[in-house]
């Protein structure tokens, strides 16, 4: 177990280490000029854009960019911030370092995002694995009845149907129409800050999250139904299911001890890379219920071409993605006890 943890621990950081360094290339050929993002564009004084360029390291090989870049995630380095080696170990506090357009703090910047992103994003996963378990579970136990039938229509809807339909829809009938739910904005958990007039609290947080979990984990939820839906029938079918039934074991106990532990196992590995592709798909729920999360931050980067954020963006999305996906390895070698980690 400890070797097998170290093993993927050392895979995680090499995996890490190949995608930032691919985002910091691709990064670092686009057609753009962050020192003129913060002397003024094309009237910027020659002076500032050199002294910023010198700033921000633009000046240094790529290579020399990526080792700063690096150094500055690390909380411990053997050197210095323009890239030069030195004595001794330095112990520093990580950085996703600074916005190039208004200078202000990227660790702020995401701390304040990804909070809603990953409201969004586990919220939904939540609700999407409630829907195709109890559906898919029920319409395999039912098969061509009434509820298979509607859950396959469920299937083929929620499959072909873009998010950004689906969120128009929803906050057409539920917020407009029929003033069920609010249509845009975000409340905080832990409450909104003193005098500032905004919903705050654990209630108003899942009253404004409903909607967007809503779209968020149709997707998904269509085909985790789809999946345990054939899982189970699949399962149904074994030899060790009919023996248990023949040695009189209730059916209560065959369902939950025998088909469900081991229709769910390939459902456990398909949760961990739903979530990693949940953040990608984050941005265009994000975009129709006008979330503060990691998504916008991207699109808003994007349009004032501050390539910093979107970096730091994706360096914390790739950091939460490889702990996810370790956790789930864990999780899938405790869920079926026959896999030897070793």
């Amino acid at each position: 177990m400890f070797r097998y943890l170290v093993r993927r621990i050392l895979w995680a950081i090499l995996l890490f280490l190949i995608i930032t360094f691919v985002t910091f290339v691709i990064f670092f050929m686009a057609p753009n000029d962050p020192a003129r993002a913060q002397c003024g564009g094309e009237q910027a004084r020659r002076q500032c854009l050199v002294l910023v360029t010198e700033k921000l390291g633009l000046d240094k090989p790529i290579t020399t960019q990526y080792a700063i870049f690096i150094n500055k995630l690390l909380p411990i380095s053997a050197w210095n911030n323009e890239g030069v080696f030195q004595h001794g170990v330095i112990v520093k506090q990580p950085t996703l370092g600074t916005q190039y357009a208004t200078g202000a703090s990227l660790d702020d910047t995401i701390k304040q995002a990804a909070p809603v992103t990953a409201s969004l994003v586990f919220g939904g996963a939540v609700l999407w694995m409630i829907i195709g378990l109890s559906v898919g579970i029920f319409s395999a136990l039912r098969p061509r009845s009434l509820i298979d039938r509607a859950a396959m229509v469920f299937v083929l809807v929620g499959v072909s149907a873009h998010p950004v339909w689906i969120g128009l829809i929803f906050s057409y009938f539920f917020g407009v129409k029929w003033h069920i739910t609010p249509i845009a904005g975000y409340a905080n958990f832990f409450g909104a800050p003193a005098d500032t007039g905004l919903p705050g609290g654990p209630a108003q947080w899942a009253y404004h999250m409903i909607l967007p979990w809503m779209t968020f984990a149709i997707l998904f939820a269509a085909l985790y139904v789809r999946m345990i839906r054939a899982n189970v029938m699949e399962t149904l079918g074994e030899d060790y299911v009919r023996t248990a039934r023949a040695k009189g074991a209730p059916e209560k106990r065959v369902l939950f001890s025998h088909v469900l532990r081991n229709a769910l196992l390939p459902v456990v590995t398909m949760l961990g890379m739903d979530i990693a592709v949940g953040l990608g798909g984050a941005i265009f729920t994000e975009g129709v219920y006008q979330l503060p999360g990691l998504g916008r931050t991207i699109i808003v980067s994007l349009q004032a071409e501050d390539l910093a954020t979107i970096q730091a963006v994706v360096v914390f999305a790739t950091i939460a993605i490889l702990v996810f996906n370790l956790i789930v390895d864990l999780l899938y070698a405790w869920v079926d006890p026959r896999i030897r980690l070793s």
